[in-house]
């Protein structure tokens, strides 16, 4: 079994860099629609061997050292028995918004290992089949809310922040209520065979720090507690604001995953040492060509100077044209510097 991701976590010394990458296992292999066809991502999550087939594919064309389960922030809408639909443009679309008293005393609780037990089937799939840790997922509550109180979301989350200045009372009760089903989502995942989470903040960098204090740390922070309580290794992501970095670390997480805003040695310096941190090569360094993205890796490699617990990655997703030779090449890259000679103790 390949664990330098879990290793890495728990910040053990490392004779080299674990690498994955956020959207690995998506529209920048050629073989992936080939699989997919014409079914939308949450109908292709559904199907638990084809949604295993298309997590493990990546391997077919770099060697990462963690598979990400393929499914949506928006499955655990399905749990909640949410007729949520993936748009062209939109993304996750729900039948009518979730803005009032009335709508949000419609949700009732629900355990994700019956109503979404097809995310954990694929997850039982994948444990067997493979010899590298499997990364599961949960959607942060506040992203959560961008789909759910004004549906379809404007770019800037206009509806959602108004909704959560306007409605302190409701907005704890839908944050409360997501965030206890978060924390059971996922410690059912990894029951099923995943070996650590991540929690995904997509859109939280539209945020004052104030805001990000008030209205979303609380929930983040009770989320990434209640799965560190059972056990769970956890990756803190966010992107789009690297003023929200020292609050993240607050909120928690073995490790903070950092976006390509901010240069990765201060990024690590502000969450603390005394965490992982994950990242942080920007995507579109990717589209520039192998000797721009091998430059761009290596400065990040520099960054970290052979210090235990950093995970590389990109700093959000894969983009649908990159090219998987390019990966290839920085997964090769990073695999093959050492970090005894980054420490200078090799």
């Amino acid at each position: 079994m390949n664990d330098l991701l879990l290793r890495a976590l728990r910040r053990e010394t490392l004779d080299r860099t674990p690498v994955w990458f956020m959207r690995q296992a998506g529209r920048s292999l050629p073989r992936y629609h080939d699989l997919k066809g014409d079914r939308d991502l949450l109908e292709v999550t559904r199907d638990p061997r084809l949604a295993a087939d298309i997590t493990m594919l990546p391997l077919d064309y770099f060697p990462v050292d963690g598979a990400v389960l393929y499914a949506d922030i928006s499955t655990i809408f399905l749990g909640a028995g949410i007729p949520v639909t993936i748009e062209k443009g939109l993304g996750p679309v729900l039948p009518h918004p979730y803005d009032s008293a009335e709508t949000i005393r419609s949700l009732r609780p629900f355990d994700p290992r019956d109503t979404l037990d097809f995310v954990m089937e694929t997850l039982g799939i994948l444990k067997a089949e493979l010899d590298i840790p499997v990364l599961g997922f949960i959607g942060a509550p506040f992203t959560l809310m961008t789909y759910m109180v004004e549906s379809p979301r404007s770019k800037e989350r206009h509806g959602t922040k108004a909704f959560m200045w306007r409605e302190p009372a409701l907005w704890d009760d839908l944050m409360s209520y997501w965030s206890e089903h978060l924390i059971d989502f996922g410690k059912a995942q990894v029951e099923a065979g995943a070996a650590c989470i991540q929690l995904f903040d997509s859109w939280a960098g539209v945020l004052h720090p104030d805001d990000y204090r008030r209205s979303v740390l609380p929930y983040s922070k009770r989320i990434l507690d209640g799965l560190k309580a059972a056990g769970v290794p956890t990756i803190n992501f966010a992107t789009g604001n690297p003023a929200l970095l020292p609050l993240m670390a607050e909120a928690g997480g073995d490790a903070v995953g950092l976006d390509w805003r901010v240069r990765l040695d201060e990024g690590w310096a502000t969450v603390g040492h005394h965490r992982a941190v994950q990242g942080n090569l920007d995507p579109i360094a990717l589209l520039a060509g192998e000797e721009v993205a091998l430059a761009r890796a290596d400065e990040i490699l520099q960054a970290a100077a052979g210090r235990p617990g950093h995970i590389f990655n990109v700093g959000h997703g894969l983009l649908p044209q990159t090219d998987p030779a390019v990966v290839r090449a920085v997964v090769d890259h990073v695999h093959g510097t050492k970090l005894s000679e980054l420490r200078g103790d090799g």
